[in-house]
């Protein structure tokens, strides 16, 4: 366990996720607190804060510590704050944003480093996050299937139905067509900060294998999407008012649960700028 000066870190399970103390997103930290805050960043794969009371410049102004603010592809952010995402489910809605286990855009060419969510409404229960850590997942596979896997090119796509659906009642209320975006990353990728390979796929967003046929990708990749996301893969985080999540899009997939039908769910979500997988 990493000794930490300025913040306490409590890990929530074993395989990631950390509640970090000691930190005010409305001042301004300095220097060294910072640091901390992106080591547990890095130790933990997804770390949570809870009790914030910031406005949306704040919330701007503490991610822009870690990295660059980028808007999202497919919606417009707030109209004071246009990097600033609202991930909304309204009482009457049946499907949640993004209601299915994936890493954030991988459908761009250097999909996002974090992702930092902020809840403003909650429902009276329900509506938690799962996270799931990929170098795990990859640890966990028989040198036979790493050595399968090395080299190996998913190509990913915003398109595929079961998580355009998570996202049509958000686009039809903006007015907005779903775009349709593609790229290539490898299934294995190597982390850029850590140097560690975590697997990097999702039922989400990955359509087939490139050089593959669709029928010929899919016993692999369904093989892996079930086992990225064991349960000693994985934590569960329970929102309250004020909660901020920062994950790693890098090496941990989430998966927001739509058990709340009939109650509101208002969350803030900005996404950072991240690079090309390698």
């Amino acid at each position: 366990m990493r000794n930490y000066r300025h913040i306490e870190v409590r890990p929530v399970a074993g395989a990631l996720g950390a509640e970090i103390m000691g930190v005010d997103m409305a001042r301004e930290l300095e220097a060294d607190v910072v640091a901390e805050v992106r080591q547990a960043f890095l130790d933990h794969l997804v770390i949570f804060l809870r009790n914030q009371k910031v406005t949306p410049p704040q919330q701007l102004a503490f991610a822009r510590r870690f990295g660059e603010p980028i808007e999202y592809p497919q919606l417009k952010g707030l109209t004071e704050a246009p990097m600033i995402t609202p991930v909304v489910k309204l009482e009457h809605e049946r499907s949640n944003f993004g209601g299915i286990w994936h890493s954030d855009t991988t459908y761009l060419p250097q999909p996002p480093m974090g992702s930092m969510l902020l809840a403003r409404e909650v429902p009276p229960f329900g509506g938690d996050t799962m996270f799931a850590n990929q170098y795990l997942a990859y640890e966990a596979l028989s040198d036979g299937l790493k050595e399968t896997l090395e080299g190996l090119v998913g190509v990913s796509s915003s398109a595929k139905a079961d998580v355009s659906k998570t996202r049509e009642d958000r686009l039809k209320a903006a007015g907005v067509e779903l775009k349709v975006l593609t790229a290539e990353h490898p299934i294995v990728r190597t982390h850029p900060e850590t140097g560690r390979k975590a697997l990097y796929t999702s039922a989400a967003h990955t359509a087939h294998l490139a050089g593959w046929t669709e029928k010929e990708s899919l016993p692999l990749l369904r093989f892996l999407w079930e086992h990225q996301v064991k349960p000693e893969f994985t934590c569960r985080f329970r929102w309250e008012v004020g909660s901020l999540a920062f994950w790693d899009n890098r090496c941990a997939m989430h998966n927001p649960i739509n058990d709340y039908h009939g109650y509101r769910r208002v969350m803030h979500r900005i996404t950072l700028a991240g690079d090309r997988p390698r």
